[in-house]
């Protein structure tokens, strides 16, 4: 089986240095430098299960340009797998969530066709892995990989991006799943601290919260009159733009066209210009709760001028979420359920993933034009969206679950919601910011000196160059 390899750009992490500052910058370059004497004549391999949709690869992405410009063979490599396997996969990423997932078995059958899958995978990776690289191995789908990693004389970390704050049943099922893999790992990562296993070893545990890249198409600065055209353009927005719309600069730097258009289900035409915008954008997954989340528009808020729109990538693009075209089935059911007159302001979009450049920069174009952002998750790993919104200065309201609480200070930086299934409670916190422009505004400006602060991509950096160089001093201690 052949590995998919992300070719990635490389970045010089000194671009950073006009939105972090010198010293910020100047500490960066210090670790960059670090890095590269650690680090020469070795390869650091990051290995995931998807290339696009989801915040592991928008990460993977920003993060590994910049570990390559900053001198370090870094390579991003994909996974292959069939259905059964991210059916398989997609259960245990439900159960690390406290979730119930789909109900179904994790048995011995199971087990056998993920290590199945795995073993044709690592036949491949093994070959590329010589003694003293480093793998990163990240989420359930890439587990199984890390026995037949063990005897290469790798350092080989398992990066977790997805966890409950308490552990349940479901909790204790995902785990006993993957612990026999996860025995041959030198290190944990998680996203919190609370996301670890009991079982998990504190000398192996490390803590690194997710980042943004501020000079992504996704979060890259965007004019006021360029993302309403780009909404008009790809239908999400009141009236017609004939021709596409160059909108955003690429990685290597070159101008980038929105060319495709989203599809929209709605009745009527989209939501015009000037009407407060509520959004939402997420993988069409239960734990982000878009049905939830116009459930809650629809009886709670009941100004004619505000619409709420709920994004999700087009439910073909994401590879390892089996679950997005039943989700998505269940909000259109959902939708089609409400009064002609609330269902005419709430807008289900699915985006085109097929260049991942331009699906960012129209997420882009919707964040910056939305009025709030909501992520009114059930459980949730970090919740990128939360920081690109702060970033983007934007009012948020999210649920008090997961990596999100790790972001905003409610009523400093956003408005959290303790129980995010409170309908109610959900709706009073968007109406509160839809009808106090002036506190939304003040949340807004503290949000981004925060995400400014905390989610920048250099932060990150200097934790994983940390991990490295612990973990390497480990290993040669024990050899």
């Amino acid at each position: 089986m052949k590995l998919q390899e992300v070719r990635i750009q490389a970045l010089t992490p000194e671009r950073l240095r006009p939105i972090i500052g010198s010293e910020r910058a100047e500490r960066l370059e210090a670790t960059a430098q670090a890095a590269r004497e650690l680090l020469a004549g070795r390869v650091v391999r990051n290995v995931n299960s998807t290339a696009a949709g989801g915040g592991v690869a928008e990460m993977l992405r920003a993060l590994l340009a910049y570990v390559r410009g900053a001198g370090v063979d870094a390579q991003w490599l994909v996974i292959q797998a069939d259905a059964d396997f991210f059916a398989i996969t997609k259960r245990i990423h439900n159960n690390l969530y406290a979730g119930p997932g789909d109900g179904g078995p994790l048995g011995r059958d199971e087990r056998r066709h993920y290590e199945a899958v795995l073993r044709d995978n690592a036949s491949a990776l093994v070959a590329l892995v010589r003694p003293r690289d480093i793998v990163v191995l990240h989420d359930p789908q890439t587990a199984g990989l890390a026995p037949h990693l063990a005897h290469r004389g790798a350092i080989v970390l398992w990066r977790c991006h997805v966890g409950a704050d308490v552990a349940n049943e479901h909790v204790e099922r995902g785990w006993a799943f993957l612990r026999p893999y996860l025995d041959h790992v030198d290190g944990y990562v998680f996203t919190r601290a609370a996301f670890a296993p009991r079982w998990a070893e504190p000398s192996r545990l490390f803590v690194i919260p997710p980042s943004i890249d501020p000079f992504s198409a996704k979060n890259q600065m965007m004019e006021p009159s360029i993302a309403e055209a780009v909404l008009r353009y790809v239908g999400l927005l009141e009236g017609s733009v004939p021709e596409p719309v160059v909108a955003f600069t690429r990685e290597d730097g070159s101008p980038g066209r929105v060319e495709r258009h989203a599809d929209v289900l709605q009745t009527g035409p989209p939501p015009p210009a000037d009407a407060p915008l509520v959004v939402q954008v997420s993988r069409w997954d239960r734990m982000k709760d878009m049905d939830g989340v116009m459930t809650a528009f629809a009886e709670h808020i009941n100004s004619d001028a505000a619409h709420l729109l709920l994004v999700g990538p087009v439910v073909s693009g994401v590879a390892d979420d089996p679950e997005g075209a039943a989700i998505f089935d269940e909000c259109i059911r959902t939708w089609r359920r409400l009064p002609h007159a609330v269902r005419s302001r709430i807008h289900l979009a699915c985006l085109p993933m097929r260049d991942p450049e331009e699906h960012a920069a129209i997420v882009n174009a919707i964040q910056r034009h939305a009025a709030v952002v909501t992520q009114k998750s059930i459980a949730e790993g970090f919740g990128l969206t939360v920081a690109e919104a702060m970033w983007k200065e934007k009012p948020v309201v999210a649920s008090a679950v997961g990596g999100i609480v790790d972001q905003i200070v409610s009523g400093e930086h956003g408005l959290l919601i303790d129980d995010p299934r409170d309908l109610g409670a959900f709706a009073q916190a968007v109406r509160r910011l839809l009808d106090e422009p002036e506190y939304a505004a003040q949340l807004s400006r503290n949000a981004r000196r925060r995400a400014a602060d905390a989610f920048i991509g250099d932060r990150h950096l200097e934790r994983y160059a940390q991990l490295f160089a612990h973990f390497d001093a480990a290993s040669t201690e024990t050899r």
